[in-house]
């Protein structure tokens, strides 16, 4: 979650896991609301699938009318963000004065607020996360008396299981961001790098309505789970886009052997 004035907000201390974090937000607070407005918000996988589900749209229907494409910068990817409204305040569509109506189902940026994790290549070096302090100074959340860890806190919020779900997709950005300037990929890999992110209901028809199946050898168990569950769906489809885009010297230790292999 980015604000415009990002820079002049955001503590450069580095957190991990067992830091302390003293806040919480509740609609006593005179700032009730002020950070859903004027907002950045890249929203993950899951995140479509989890806001899809909840409006009871199409994947198609929630991207073409709640978020707008962007290039994820130092990567070349295709991603999307949040739509906000066309007011004065340039609101998050899902707020109201009393407060967020998808809560429940609210993207992975807003459960880690007023926290942020940084993406980093090198887990053995930072093996209690790497986060840091978004601290808005018209944010009253920071003087409430409720101290948790950030571990806790993501626990809490329940992004720890956002994260779980999005690892995968989360680690492809890492690797394509290593890639040296002159590596592209091409055209076609990045729309399905697209349809695997955010369209999960035309990954689905790409895999049990073309010769996907015939063309992998894919275990049974893995097809009946894949079809009924879209989070493993979803995970699925990441597997997969690493072992075509980045692993093809592994290929013959890949889940993705051929059927005729």
């Amino acid at each position: 979650m980015e604000n415009k004035e990002d820079l002049a907000r955001i503590n450069p201390v580095q957190l991990d896991g067992k830091s302390k974090l003293q806040f919480k937000c509740h609609k006593g607070l005179n700032c009730f609301t002020k950070c859903c407005r004027g907002i950045n918000i890249m929203l993950t996988p899951y995140d479509i699938i989890r806001l899809k589900n909840r409006l009871q749209l199409t994947s198609e229907q929630f991207l073409a009318i709640y978020t707008k494409p962007e290039l994820l910068e130092k990567t070349d990817l295709p991603v999307v963000t949040l739509k906000l409204l066309d007011d004065e305040e340039e609101s998050c569509p899902f707020v109201k004065d009393e407060g967020c109506i998808i809560y429940e189902d609210r993207p992975t940026a807003c459960r880690y607020y007023p926290a942020g994790v940084a993406t980093l290549s090198n887990k053995e070096e930072h093996k209690d996360g790497f986060y840091f302090l978004i601290n808005e100074p018209h944010c009253e959340g920071f003087k409430e008396d409720n101290i948790q860890t950030i571990t806790e806190w993501r626990k809490d919020q329940g992004v720890d299981i956002h994260d779980e779900i999005n690892e995968g997709w989360t680690e492809l950005l890492v690797k394509k961001r290593s890639f040296p300037k002159n590596i592209k990929l091409t055209d076609q890999s990045k729309k399905m790098f697209f349809m695997i992110s955010y369209n999960i209901d035309e990954f689905k028809e790409f895999v049990f309505n073309s010769s996907f199946l015939k063309r992998y050898a894919i275990e049974d168990a893995v097809i009946e789970e894949i079809k009924k569950d879209e989070k493993a769906l979803l995970q699925f489809g990441i597997r997969w886009l690493s072992h075509i885009l980045f692993n093809k010297d592994k290929k013959e230790n890949s889940e993705f052997k051929t059927a005729s292999a």
